[in-house]
């Protein structure tokens, strides 16, 4: 009898685990790519006793509390940030233009340009940087490079993922709501900004969110086109070479906070919007 409860048991067993396997290896693959982040919030407690051993020795609030302690860390920041906003907001208006270009209107050139848009998804980011900076050099401004150098390149990397992005949302987007609000007397401009835009934006707003991420963290596109200016990747890079300051984990840990938060916020908006309408 125990030997066919057992049996009956490690039966059930296994056909639970064979019904949920997706679910551990997802479970499984998310921890694994969480792991390194965990690292990051770890260190970011830190109070190494040397700067050339990557491990902790002690826990401290004195990374958090002088974030800015290590010189040119701040600076390196804010630059990004700037660059990041401004090549988000450049990028997302130029890319959603182009988005209801290819989608809505039908022009020569519009197969070509289709394919164009994704070249520089494709194409090595090296090949980019160093592309725009044989253009800058050929425009005459290689000895200018800087800020505004590096905000046209991640304008340049960054529109591509919008134009995607925002291209998808408008494919799927039923046309019959808009011309539900023309039959309901709508002008074209306020069947936009009432009916098409609120619809896209969930798109628009995911392509900005991308675009900042890809501009904030990119190394080798502004690398080449920098000049003297340094961002903060270039920074984490320059003193990776003595030993990196505790407080870079900092960023990092309040980075994937902020992008956790914007996530969360998302989605709990959404939900309470279902629910009303239901």
């Amino acid at each position: 009898m125990s030997t066919a409860v057992t049996y009956k048991q490690g039966s059930a067993a296994g056909r639970w685990f064979r019904e949920h396997l997706v679910l551990i290896l997802g479970i499984a693959v998310l921890i694994y790519t969480f792991v390194p982040i965990f690292v990051v919030i770890l260190m970011s407690f830190n109070d190494p006793s040397s700067r050339l051993i990557y491990r902790f020795d002690g826990f401290t609030l004195h990374n958090w509390l002088n974030p800015c302690e290590p010189e040119g860390m701040c600076g390196s920041l804010w630059t990004s940030i700037r660059i990041g906003f401004l090549a988000t907001l450049g990028s997302t208006i130029l890319g959603t233009l182009m988005a209801f270009a290819l989608v809505r209107h039908q022009f020569a050139g519009r197969s070509g340009m289709n394919l164009l848009i994704f070249l520089p998804m494709a194409s090595p980011e090296i090949v980019m940087g160093s592309s725009l900076l044989a253009l800058f050099v050929a425009a005459g401004v290689g000895g200018q490079l800087g800020f505004w150098t590096i905000l046209i390149a991640h304008i340049m990397f960054c529109l591509s993922f919008v134009v995607v992005t925002v291209r998808a949302r408008l494919a799927g987007l039923d046309d019959n709501l808009e011309q539900a609000a023309m039959d309901l007397y709508a002008t074209p401009r306020q069947t936009f900004w009432r009916v098409t835009f609120p619809l896209v934006f969930p798109g628009i707003l995911g392509a900005a969110l991308l675009s900042f991420s890809l501009s904030f963290d990119d190394f080798i596109v502004t690398n080449l086109n920098a000049g003297n200016t340094t961002t903060f990747p270039m920074y984490v890079w320059g003193v990776s070479q003595r030993g990196v300051p505790m407080q870079v984990n900092v960023v990092g840990t309040v980075m994937f906070l902020i992008s956790v938060a914007i996530v969360v916020g998302g989605e709990v908006t959404s939900r309470r919007r279902a629910a009303k309408l239901t």
